[in-house]
Protein backbone atom coordinates (compact mmCIF):
# COMPACT_ATOMS: atom_id res chain seq x y z
CA UNK A 1 0.00 0.00 0.00
CA UNK A 2 1.54 3.50 -0.92
CA UNK A 3 2.70 5.76 2.01
CA UNK A 4 0.27 8.69 3.60
CA UNK A 5 2.51 11.23 1.58
CA UNK A 6 2.17 9.38 -1.47
CA UNK A 7 -1.73 8.96 -1.43
CA UNK A 8 -1.48 12.73 -0.37
CA UNK A 9 0.37 13.46 -3.49
CA UNK A 10 -1.57 11.52 -5.90
CA UNK A 11 -5.10 13.34 -4.74
CA UNK A 12 -6.77 15.44 -7.03
CA UNK A 13 -7.31 18.41 -4.64
CA UNK A 14 -10.26 21.31 -5.44
CA UNK A 15 -9.38 24.94 -5.09
CA UNK A 16 -10.56 25.72 -1.81
CA UNK A 17 -13.07 28.92 -2.96
CA UNK A 18 -15.31 26.14 -4.32
CA UNK A 19 -14.98 24.06 -1.39
CA UNK A 20 -15.97 27.36 0.52
CA UNK A 21 -18.70 28.25 -2.05
CA UNK A 22 -19.81 24.78 -1.80
CA UNK A 23 -20.56 25.52 1.88
CA UNK A 24 -22.72 28.94 1.36
CA UNK A 25 -18.83 30.69 2.36
CA UNK A 26 -18.65 34.06 0.14
CA UNK A 27 -14.99 35.23 -1.42
CA UNK A 28 -14.88 38.34 1.03
CA UNK A 29 -15.08 36.21 4.00
CA UNK A 30 -11.88 34.18 3.04
CA UNK A 31 -7.92 34.85 4.09
CA UNK A 32 -6.92 32.26 0.67
CA UNK A 33 -3.13 30.41 2.47
CA UNK A 34 -2.06 29.37 -1.08
CA UNK A 35 -4.74 27.65 -3.60
CA UNK A 36 -5.67 24.75 -0.92
CA UNK A 37 -5.86 26.69 2.49
CA UNK A 38 -7.92 29.27 3.39
CA UNK A 39 -8.66 30.88 6.60
CA UNK A 40 -13.21 31.77 7.29
CA UNK A 41 -13.62 34.82 8.99
CA UNK A 42 -14.88 33.33 11.99
CA UNK A 43 -17.84 36.10 12.66
CA UNK A 44 -19.44 34.63 9.12
CA UNK A 45 -21.34 32.84 11.94
CA UNK A 46 -23.45 36.22 12.34
CA UNK A 47 -25.15 35.67 8.98
CA UNK A 48 -26.27 31.85 10.35
CA UNK A 49 -27.95 33.46 13.67
CA UNK A 50 -31.21 32.28 12.62
CA UNK A 51 -30.20 28.50 10.94
CA UNK A 52 -30.80 25.48 13.28
CA UNK A 53 -27.56 23.54 14.38
CA UNK A 54 -26.61 20.37 12.54
CA UNK A 55 -26.36 17.22 14.48
CA UNK A 56 -22.88 17.02 16.60
CA UNK A 57 -20.89 13.50 16.62
CA UNK A 58 -17.97 13.74 18.70
CA UNK A 59 -15.42 10.61 18.45
CA UNK A 60 -13.46 9.70 21.07
CA UNK A 61 -11.65 6.20 21.70
CA UNK A 62 -10.57 3.26 24.20
CA UNK A 63 -7.35 4.03 26.43
CA UNK A 64 -4.11 4.28 23.96
CA UNK A 65 -1.74 1.35 23.21
CA UNK A 66 1.53 1.81 21.22
CA UNK A 67 -0.98 0.02 18.74
CA UNK A 68 -2.44 2.63 17.26
CA UNK A 69 -6.37 2.98 17.27
CA UNK A 70 -6.94 5.34 14.48
CA UNK A 71 -9.13 7.71 15.83
CA UNK A 72 -8.22 10.66 13.31
CA UNK A 73 -8.61 8.42 10.32
CA UNK A 74 -11.63 7.08 11.50
CA UNK A 75 -13.33 10.83 12.16
CA UNK A 76 -12.26 12.02 8.66
CA UNK A 77 -13.56 8.35 7.12
CA UNK A 78 -16.52 9.05 9.11
CA UNK A 79 -17.12 12.76 7.70
CA UNK A 80 -16.90 11.56 4.30
CA UNK A 81 -18.77 8.70 4.60
CA UNK A 82 -21.91 11.01 5.87
CA UNK A 83 -21.05 12.33 2.17
CA UNK A 84 -21.01 9.74 0.15
CA UNK A 85 -24.49 8.14 1.90
CA UNK A 86 -25.99 11.59 0.70
CA UNK A 87 -25.34 13.54 3.92
CA UNK A 88 -24.23 17.31 4.05
CA UNK A 89 -20.65 16.75 6.65
CA UNK A 90 -17.76 18.85 7.80
CA UNK A 91 -15.18 17.03 9.89
CA UNK A 92 -13.41 19.43 12.43
CA UNK A 93 -9.99 18.74 13.62
CA UNK A 94 -7.10 20.28 15.79
CA UNK A 95 -3.80 21.05 14.10
CA UNK A 96 -1.08 19.44 14.39
CA UNK A 97 1.70 20.29 16.90
CA UNK A 98 5.63 20.39 15.22
CA UNK A 99 6.75 18.41 18.37
CA UNK A 100 5.09 14.79 17.87
CA UNK A 101 5.16 15.09 14.11
CA UNK A 102 9.20 15.71 14.70
CA UNK A 103 8.94 13.50 17.49
CA UNK A 104 6.98 9.65 18.03
CA UNK A 105 3.24 10.19 17.26
CA UNK A 106 3.79 11.86 14.02
CA UNK A 107 1.72 14.11 12.22
CA UNK A 108 -1.95 14.87 13.05
CA UNK A 109 -3.60 14.69 9.44
CA UNK A 110 -5.24 10.93 9.29
CA UNK A 111 -3.89 8.44 7.18
CA UNK A 112 -4.20 6.40 4.25
CA UNK A 113 -7.19 7.03 2.35
CA UNK A 114 -8.66 9.56 5.06
CA UNK A 115 -6.55 12.37 5.44
CA UNK A 116 -6.82 15.97 5.57
CA UNK A 117 -4.82 17.53 2.93
CA UNK A 118 -2.23 18.62 1.82
CA UNK A 119 -0.95 17.49 4.60
CA UNK A 120 2.85 18.18 4.53
CA UNK A 121 1.67 22.15 5.19
CA UNK A 122 -1.37 21.25 7.82
CA UNK A 123 1.55 19.04 9.57
CA UNK A 124 4.43 22.10 9.29
CA UNK A 125 3.95 25.44 9.61
CA UNK A 126 0.33 25.46 8.07
CA UNK A 127 -1.46 29.02 9.04
CA UNK A 128 0.67 29.63 11.70
CA UNK A 129 -2.02 29.27 14.26
CA UNK A 130 0.47 27.73 16.68
CA UNK A 131 3.40 30.04 15.86
CA UNK A 132 1.29 32.70 17.04
CA UNK A 133 0.24 30.96 19.66
CA UNK A 134 4.04 30.28 20.83
CA UNK A 135 4.61 33.94 20.72
CA UNK A 136 1.55 35.61 22.38
CA UNK A 137 2.35 32.97 24.93
CA UNK A 138 6.02 34.43 24.72
CA UNK A 139 5.08 38.19 25.24
CA UNK A 140 3.67 37.40 28.47
CA UNK A 141 6.72 35.76 29.27
CA UNK A 142 8.86 38.97 28.61
CA UNK A 143 6.90 41.32 30.07
CA UNK A 144 6.69 39.30 33.26
CA UNK A 145 10.88 40.21 33.78
CA UNK A 146 10.46 43.39 32.14
CA UNK A 147 8.43 44.21 34.14
CA UNK A 148 10.46 42.85 37.54
CA UNK A 149 13.74 44.28 35.98
CA UNK A 150 12.07 48.13 35.89
CA UNK A 151 10.86 48.29 39.74
CA UNK A 152 8.59 45.38 40.14
CA UNK A 153 5.59 47.85 40.85
CA UNK A 154 3.25 44.33 41.45
CA UNK A 155 5.41 43.30 43.67
CA UNK A 156 6.20 40.10 41.64
CA UNK A 157 7.45 37.22 44.24
CA UNK A 158 10.03 36.03 41.84
CA UNK A 159 9.97 32.84 43.49
CA UNK A 160 6.59 31.92 42.40
CA UNK A 161 6.50 33.48 38.74
CA UNK A 162 3.84 30.21 37.45
CA UNK A 163 4.16 31.56 33.40
CA UNK A 164 6.88 29.89 31.86
CA UNK A 165 7.88 30.10 28.15
CA UNK A 166 6.58 28.18 25.02
CA UNK A 167 8.07 26.75 21.78
CA UNK A 168 6.60 24.28 19.31
CA UNK A 169 8.63 21.46 19.31
CA UNK A 170 9.99 18.52 21.84
CA UNK A 171 13.31 19.56 24.00
CA UNK A 172 13.96 18.23 27.12
CA UNK A 173 16.63 20.49 28.13
CA UNK A 174 14.61 23.22 28.35
CA UNK A 175 12.26 21.46 31.12
CA UNK A 176 13.92 23.73 33.63
CA UNK A 177 16.49 26.37 33.22
CA UNK A 178 17.69 29.15 35.01
CA UNK A 179 17.17 32.81 33.27
CA UNK A 180 18.59 36.34 33.78
CA UNK A 181 22.40 35.19 34.11
CA UNK A 182 24.87 37.12 32.45
CA UNK A 183 24.29 40.88 35.01
CA UNK A 184 21.93 42.69 36.11
CA UNK A 185 21.43 44.45 32.52
CA UNK A 186 19.95 41.30 31.99
CA UNK A 187 17.35 40.96 34.58
CA UNK A 188 17.05 38.81 38.03
CA UNK A 189 18.13 35.09 37.55
CA UNK A 190 15.66 33.01 38.34
CA UNK A 191 13.98 29.14 37.82
CA UNK A 192 11.87 29.01 34.48
CA UNK A 193 11.14 26.79 32.29
CA UNK A 194 9.72 26.33 28.61
CA UNK A 195 6.50 24.41 27.83
CA UNK A 196 4.99 22.93 24.11
CA UNK A 197 2.81 25.26 22.75
CA UNK A 198 -0.04 23.08 22.97
CA UNK A 199 -0.05 23.27 26.60
CA UNK A 200 -0.14 26.77 26.94
CA UNK A 201 -2.94 28.63 28.48
CA UNK A 202 -3.15 30.92 25.92
CA UNK A 203 -3.84 27.81 23.17
CA UNK A 204 -6.88 26.87 25.43
CA UNK A 205 -8.05 30.11 25.76
CA UNK A 206 -8.31 30.57 22.24
CA UNK A 207 -10.22 27.36 21.41
CA UNK A 208 -12.93 28.50 24.28
CA UNK A 209 -13.39 32.09 22.62
CA UNK A 210 -16.45 32.96 21.45
CA UNK A 211 -15.16 36.02 19.58
CA UNK A 212 -11.82 38.24 19.74
CA UNK A 213 -13.12 40.62 22.73
CA UNK A 214 -13.75 37.55 24.98
CA UNK A 215 -10.54 36.01 23.59
CA UNK A 216 -8.99 39.36 25.04
CA UNK A 217 -10.58 38.93 28.52
CA UNK A 218 -9.99 35.25 28.80
CA UNK A 219 -6.11 36.40 28.57
CA UNK A 220 -6.65 38.81 30.59
CA UNK A 221 -7.49 36.68 33.02
CA UNK A 222 -4.84 34.08 33.66
CA UNK A 223 -2.93 34.33 36.66
CA UNK A 224 0.48 34.33 36.19
CA UNK A 225 2.01 34.63 39.68
CA UNK A 226 2.32 35.31 43.53
CA UNK A 227 2.83 38.94 44.91
CA UNK A 228 5.00 39.06 48.05
CA UNK A 229 1.89 39.75 49.67
CA UNK A 230 0.46 36.09 48.11
CA UNK A 231 -2.36 38.04 45.90
CA UNK A 232 -2.13 36.80 42.32
CA UNK A 233 -1.12 38.61 39.33
CA UNK A 234 -3.06 38.59 35.86
CA UNK A 235 -1.73 39.41 32.32
CA UNK A 236 -4.42 42.51 33.01
CA UNK A 237 -1.79 43.76 35.71
CA UNK A 238 0.69 43.83 33.03
CA UNK A 239 -1.67 45.96 30.71
CA UNK A 240 -0.33 42.88 28.21
CA UNK A 241 -4.15 41.47 27.45
CA UNK A 242 -4.68 44.10 24.01
CA UNK A 243 -1.25 43.45 22.50
CA UNK A 244 -1.35 39.70 23.30
CA UNK A 245 -4.98 39.26 21.75
CA UNK A 246 -3.63 41.18 18.50
CA UNK A 247 -1.56 39.15 18.08
CA UNK A 248 -3.67 36.24 17.81
CA UNK A 249 -6.26 38.36 15.47
CA UNK A 250 -5.91 35.66 12.12
CA UNK A 251 -5.84 33.10 14.95
CA UNK A 252 -9.42 33.29 15.51
CA UNK A 253 -10.46 32.65 12.53
CA UNK A 254 -10.96 28.64 11.64
CA UNK A 255 -8.66 27.23 8.98
CA UNK A 256 -10.64 25.77 6.25
CA UNK A 257 -9.36 22.45 4.27
CA UNK A 258 -10.77 19.34 2.51
CA UNK A 259 -9.96 15.49 2.91
CA UNK A 260 -9.16 12.99 0.23
CA UNK A 261 -12.43 13.14 -1.13
CA UNK A 262 -12.74 17.05 -1.16
CA UNK A 263 -15.27 16.61 2.18
CA UNK A 264 -14.44 20.02 3.83
CA UNK A 265 -12.82 19.80 7.10
CA UNK A 266 -12.32 22.74 9.90
CA UNK A 267 -8.71 21.99 11.13
CA UNK A 268 -7.95 24.45 14.12
CA UNK A 269 -6.81 24.76 17.36
CA UNK A 270 -4.74 22.49 18.96
CA UNK A 271 -4.83 21.85 23.18
CA UNK A 272 -3.47 18.31 24.38
CA UNK A 273 -5.64 16.32 26.18
CA UNK A 274 -4.21 15.27 29.33
CA UNK A 275 -3.47 18.51 30.13
CA UNK A 276 -6.19 20.81 28.55
CA UNK A 277 -9.44 20.19 27.16
CA UNK A 278 -8.11 18.57 24.28
CA UNK A 279 -10.86 19.35 21.29
CA UNK A 280 -10.55 21.82 18.58
CA UNK A 281 -11.82 25.28 18.77
CA UNK A 282 -15.90 26.13 19.70
CA UNK A 283 -15.99 28.82 16.86
CA UNK A 284 -14.99 26.16 13.98
CA UNK A 285 -17.12 23.44 15.22
CA UNK A 286 -20.06 25.72 16.07
CA UNK A 287 -19.56 27.66 12.11
CA UNK A 288 -19.51 23.94 10.69
CA UNK A 289 -22.79 23.21 12.77
CA UNK A 290 -24.53 26.07 10.62
CA UNK A 291 -23.33 24.80 7.20
CA UNK A 292 -23.68 21.42 7.35
CA UNK A 293 -26.25 18.69 8.78
CA UNK A 294 -23.38 16.32 10.57
CA UNK A 295 -20.42 18.24 11.92
CA UNK A 296 -18.06 14.84 13.49
CA UNK A 297 -15.42 16.45 15.77
CA UNK A 298 -12.95 14.64 17.57
CA UNK A 299 -11.66 14.55 21.42
CA UNK A 300 -7.88 13.94 22.53
CA UNK A 301 -6.34 10.76 23.89
CA UNK A 302 -9.68 8.29 25.77
CA UNK A 303 -13.26 8.86 26.30
CA UNK A 304 -12.14 9.42 30.29
CA UNK A 305 -9.94 12.02 28.95
CA UNK A 306 -10.89 14.33 25.83
CA UNK A 307 -14.37 12.91 25.86
CA UNK A 308 -14.98 13.40 29.43
CA UNK A 309 -13.50 16.93 28.84
CA UNK A 310 -15.87 17.42 25.76
CA UNK A 311 -19.09 16.60 27.89
CA UNK A 312 -18.91 18.41 30.87
CA UNK A 313 -16.94 21.64 30.53
CA UNK A 314 -16.01 22.14 26.26
CA UNK A 315 -20.09 21.70 25.14
CA UNK A 316 -21.69 23.48 28.53
CA UNK A 317 -19.09 26.09 27.74
CA UNK A 318 -20.57 26.59 23.69
CA UNK A 319 -23.72 25.98 24.40
CA UNK A 320 -23.39 22.51 22.34
CA UNK A 321 -25.59 19.33 21.99
CA UNK A 322 -24.22 15.74 21.34
CA UNK A 323 -26.39 13.70 19.23
CA UNK A 324 -24.10 10.91 19.08
CA UNK A 325 -20.68 9.58 20.41
CA UNK A 326 -18.46 6.71 18.22
CA UNK A 327 -16.11 5.30 20.42
CA UNK A 328 -13.08 3.91 18.07
CA UNK A 329 -11.30 -0.04 19.25
CA UNK A 330 -8.93 -2.02 17.16
CA UNK A 331 -8.44 -5.90 17.63
CA UNK A 332 -4.14 -4.70 17.70
CA UNK A 333 -5.32 -2.40 21.14
CA UNK A 334 -7.56 -5.05 22.77
CA UNK A 335 -4.70 -7.63 22.84
CA UNK A 336 -2.80 -5.19 23.87
CA UNK A 337 -4.82 -4.67 27.35
CA UNK A 338 -5.56 -8.38 27.22
CA UNK A 339 -2.09 -8.81 28.29
CA UNK A 340 -0.58 -9.52 24.65
CA UNK A 341 3.34 -7.73 24.18
CA UNK A 342 3.58 -4.96 21.18
CA UNK A 343 5.88 -7.39 18.73
CA UNK A 344 2.99 -10.13 19.20
CA UNK A 345 0.23 -8.04 18.18
CA UNK A 346 0.12 -9.41 14.80
CA UNK A 347 -0.91 -13.25 15.82
CA UNK A 348 -3.94 -14.55 16.63
CA UNK A 349 -5.70 -14.26 20.01
CA UNK A 350 -9.24 -14.41 20.70
CA UNK A 351 -8.53 -15.00 24.78
CA UNK A 352 -6.43 -11.85 24.85
CA UNK A 353 -9.10 -9.63 22.54
CA UNK A 354 -12.29 -10.89 25.28
CA UNK A 355 -9.85 -10.09 28.45
CA UNK A 356 -9.10 -6.72 26.37
CA UNK A 357 -12.69 -6.16 25.87
CA UNK A 358 -12.79 -4.84 29.31
CA UNK A 359 -11.39 -1.85 28.86
CA UNK A 360 -13.95 -0.86 25.86
CA UNK A 361 -17.12 -1.55 27.80
CA UNK A 362 -15.70 0.64 30.93
CA UNK A 363 -15.78 3.32 28.19
CA UNK A 364 -19.09 2.56 26.51
CA UNK A 365 -20.87 2.72 30.16
CA UNK A 366 -19.07 5.89 31.46
CA UNK A 367 -20.29 7.22 28.02
CA UNK A 368 -23.72 5.95 28.18
CA UNK A 369 -24.01 8.08 31.50
CA UNK A 370 -24.31 11.00 29.79
CA UNK A 371 -27.52 9.63 28.05
CA UNK A 372 -25.62 9.85 24.39
CA UNK A 373 -26.09 6.91 22.31
CA UNK A 374 -22.81 4.75 21.25
CA UNK A 375 -21.58 3.39 18.29
CA UNK A 376 -18.55 1.28 18.30
CA UNK A 377 -16.18 2.03 15.38
CA UNK A 378 -14.08 -1.32 14.55
CA UNK A 379 -11.15 -0.26 12.75
CA UNK A 380 -9.76 -2.60 10.80
CA UNK A 381 -5.74 -3.51 10.67
CA UNK A 382 -4.57 -6.01 8.19
CA UNK A 383 -3.66 -8.58 10.86
CA UNK A 384 -7.02 -8.77 11.95
CA UNK A 385 -9.11 -12.37 11.83
CA UNK A 386 -12.53 -13.20 11.64
CA UNK A 387 -12.27 -15.25 14.50
CA UNK A 388 -11.50 -12.25 16.41
CA UNK A 389 -13.64 -10.03 14.41
CA UNK A 390 -16.30 -11.86 15.42
CA UNK A 391 -15.35 -12.07 19.29
CA UNK A 392 -15.77 -8.46 18.97
CA UNK A 393 -18.50 -8.16 17.30
CA UNK A 394 -21.12 -10.84 19.03
CA UNK A 395 -19.74 -9.42 22.49
CA UNK A 396 -19.46 -5.91 22.48
CA UNK A 397 -22.35 -4.38 24.53
CA UNK A 398 -23.26 -1.21 21.97
CA UNK A 399 -23.64 -1.28 18.44
CA UNK A 400 -20.49 -2.13 16.59
CA UNK A 401 -19.60 -1.64 12.74
CA UNK A 402 -16.37 -2.41 11.41
CA UNK A 403 -14.17 0.49 9.93
CA UNK A 404 -12.02 0.10 6.75
CA UNK A 405 -11.61 4.10 6.03
CA UNK A 406 -7.60 3.48 5.78
CA UNK A 407 -7.78 1.44 3.62
CA UNK A 408 -10.92 2.46 1.22
CA UNK A 409 -11.82 5.73 2.44
CA UNK A 410 -15.16 6.56 2.28
CA UNK A 411 -16.49 3.11 0.99
CA UNK A 412 -14.97 1.56 4.00
CA UNK A 413 -16.54 3.73 6.24
CA UNK A 414 -20.50 3.83 4.78
CA UNK A 415 -21.79 1.17 6.68
CA UNK A 416 -20.22 3.60 9.85
CA UNK A 417 -22.07 6.18 9.12
CA UNK A 418 -25.14 4.36 7.86
CA UNK A 419 -25.08 3.27 11.68
CA UNK A 420 -24.25 6.89 13.16
CA UNK A 421 -27.24 8.29 11.10
CA UNK A 422 -29.63 5.63 12.29
CA UNK A 423 -28.87 5.71 15.57
CA UNK A 424 -29.05 9.64 15.55
CA UNK A 425 -32.91 8.93 13.98
CA UNK A 426 -33.85 6.36 16.14
CA UNK A 427 -31.97 7.03 19.53
CA UNK A 428 -32.75 10.38 20.58
CA UNK A 429 -29.93 11.42 22.68
CA UNK A 430 -30.91 12.85 26.32
CA UNK A 431 -27.14 14.46 26.39
CA UNK A 432 -26.36 15.73 29.93
CA UNK A 433 -23.05 16.64 31.76
CA UNK A 434 -22.93 14.31 34.67
CA UNK A 435 -20.75 17.40 36.74
CA UNK A 436 -23.35 20.43 37.44
CA UNK A 437 -21.20 23.42 37.31
CA UNK A 438 -21.81 24.75 40.96
CA UNK A 439 -20.16 21.78 43.14
CA UNK A 440 -17.32 22.32 44.96
CA UNK A 441 -14.10 21.19 42.84
CA UNK A 442 -13.40 18.11 45.07
CA UNK A 443 -16.81 17.31 44.49
CA UNK A 444 -16.41 17.44 40.48
CA UNK A 445 -12.99 15.20 41.31
CA UNK A 446 -14.58 12.75 43.18
CA UNK A 447 -17.57 12.05 40.54
CA UNK A 448 -14.68 12.11 37.77
CA UNK A 449 -12.57 9.49 40.08
CA UNK A 450 -15.35 6.94 40.58
CA UNK A 451 -17.70 7.21 38.05
CA UNK A 452 -14.89 7.68 34.79
CA UNK A 453 -12.02 5.92 36.18
CA UNK A 454 -13.73 3.73 38.34
CA UNK A 455 -11.28 4.60 41.52
CA UNK A 456 -11.73 3.59 45.12
CA UNK A 457 -10.74 6.62 46.58
CA UNK A 458 -9.41 9.68 45.67
CA UNK A 459 -6.64 11.24 48.41
CA UNK A 460 -4.71 14.79 48.16
CA UNK A 461 -1.09 15.23 48.76
CA UNK A 462 -0.01 18.01 51.32
CA UNK A 463 0.75 20.13 48.59
CA UNK A 464 -2.38 19.87 47.23
CA UNK A 465 -4.67 20.51 50.18
CA UNK A 466 -2.76 23.64 50.57
CA UNK A 467 -3.32 24.68 46.49
CA UNK A 468 -7.03 23.61 47.86
CA UNK A 469 -7.21 26.06 50.06
CA UNK A 470 -5.79 28.87 48.06
CA UNK A 471 -8.32 28.16 45.27
CA UNK A 472 -11.04 28.76 47.43
CA UNK A 473 -9.85 32.03 49.10
CA UNK A 474 -8.98 33.26 45.54
CA UNK A 475 -12.54 32.30 44.16
CA UNK A 476 -12.06 29.51 42.51
CA UNK A 477 -13.34 26.51 44.99
CA UNK A 478 -16.20 25.77 42.45
CA UNK A 479 -14.52 26.29 39.28
CA UNK A 480 -14.68 23.75 36.43
CA UNK A 481 -11.92 21.15 37.00
CA UNK A 482 -10.00 19.42 34.26
CA UNK A 483 -8.05 16.33 35.62
CA UNK A 484 -4.57 16.10 34.29
CA UNK A 485 -3.27 12.72 34.21
CA UNK A 486 -1.79 9.99 32.00
CA UNK A 487 -3.77 8.84 28.50
CA UNK A 488 -2.10 5.16 29.39
CA UNK A 489 -4.54 4.12 31.68
CA UNK A 490 -8.07 4.83 33.11
CA UNK A 491 -6.35 5.44 36.50
CA UNK A 492 -2.82 7.83 37.70
CA UNK A 493 -1.04 4.69 36.70
CA UNK A 494 0.52 4.11 33.23
CA UNK A 495 1.08 0.96 34.02
CA UNK A 496 -2.45 -0.39 35.12
CA UNK A 497 -3.84 -1.29 31.88
CA UNK A 498 -7.42 -2.30 30.58
CA UNK A 499 -10.24 -1.90 33.43
CA UNK A 500 -8.41 -1.25 36.64
CA UNK A 501 -10.75 -0.10 39.76
CA UNK A 502 -11.02 0.16 43.47
CA UNK A 503 -7.46 1.20 43.65
CA UNK A 504 -6.38 4.79 45.34
CA UNK A 505 -6.58 8.12 42.64
CA UNK A 506 -4.06 10.27 43.50
CA UNK A 507 -3.97 14.35 43.47
CA UNK A 508 -0.50 16.02 43.73
CA UNK A 509 -1.34 19.39 43.27
CA UNK A 510 -3.68 22.20 41.41
CA UNK A 511 -2.91 24.42 38.74
CA UNK A 512 -5.28 27.81 38.02
CA UNK A 513 -6.16 28.43 34.29
CA UNK A 514 -8.70 31.36 34.69
CA UNK A 515 -8.43 32.52 31.39
CA UNK A 516 -9.69 29.09 29.98
CA UNK A 517 -12.06 29.19 32.52
CA UNK A 518 -11.28 25.66 34.99
CA UNK A 519 -8.29 24.71 37.25
CA UNK A 520 -6.35 21.57 36.15
CA UNK A 521 -5.92 18.64 39.18
CA UNK A 522 -2.44 17.05 38.74
CA UNK A 523 -2.69 13.33 38.96
CA UNK A 524 0.72 11.77 38.73
CA UNK A 525 3.38 12.93 36.73
CA UNK A 526 2.48 14.96 33.36
CA UNK A 527 4.98 16.05 31.17
CA UNK A 528 4.22 19.85 29.77
CA UNK A 529 7.56 19.11 27.84
CA UNK A 530 8.06 16.21 25.93
CA UNK A 531 11.71 14.79 24.65
CA UNK A 532 12.67 13.76 21.56
CA UNK A 533 12.95 9.37 21.12
CA UNK A 534 16.29 7.79 20.35
CA UNK A 535 15.14 7.89 16.81
CA UNK A 536 12.83 10.51 16.24
CA UNK A 537 10.22 10.81 13.27
CA UNK A 538 12.75 13.71 12.42
CA UNK A 539 15.31 11.14 11.14
CA UNK A 540 12.88 9.88 8.27
CA UNK A 541 11.78 13.53 6.94
CA UNK A 542 13.05 14.64 4.04
CA UNK A 543 13.09 17.37 0.87
CA UNK A 544 14.60 17.42 -2.63
CA UNK A 545 16.02 19.62 -4.92
CA UNK A 546 12.21 20.43 -6.26
CA UNK A 547 11.01 20.67 -2.86
CA UNK A 548 9.10 17.59 -2.47
CA UNK A 549 8.74 16.19 1.20
CA UNK A 550 9.13 12.69 2.43
CA UNK A 551 8.77 10.92 5.40
CA UNK A 552 5.92 12.68 6.76
CA UNK A 553 2.91 10.72 8.30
Amino acid sequence: MLSDIEIAKQTRLKDIREIAKDLGIEDDELKLYGKYIAKVDYRTINKYEDKPNGKLILVTAITPTPAGEGKTTTSIGLSMGLNKIGKKSIVTLREPSLGPVFGVKGGAAGGGYSQVLPMEDINLHFTGDIHAVTTAHNLISAMIDAHINHGNELGIDIRKVYWKRAMDMNDRALRQIIVGLGGSANGYPREDGFLITAASEVMAALCLSKDILDLKHRIGEIVIAQSENKGLIRVKDLKAEGSVAALLKHAMDPNLVQTTENTPAFVHGGPFANIAHGTNTLVATKLALKLSDYVVTEAGFAADLGAEKFLDFVAPTGGLFVDAVVLVASIRALKYHGGVTKGNLSQENVEAVLKGMDNLRVHIENLQKYGVPVVVALNRFASDTEAEVDAVMKNCPARCVLNDSFAKGSEGAMDLAQAVVEIIDNVPSNYQPILPMELPVEQKINIIAKEIYRAGKVIYTDVAKSKLSMLRQNGFGNYPVIIAKTQNSLSDDPKKLNAPSGYEFTIRDFQISAGAGFVVALAGEIMLMPGLPKVPAAMNIDIDEHGEITGLF
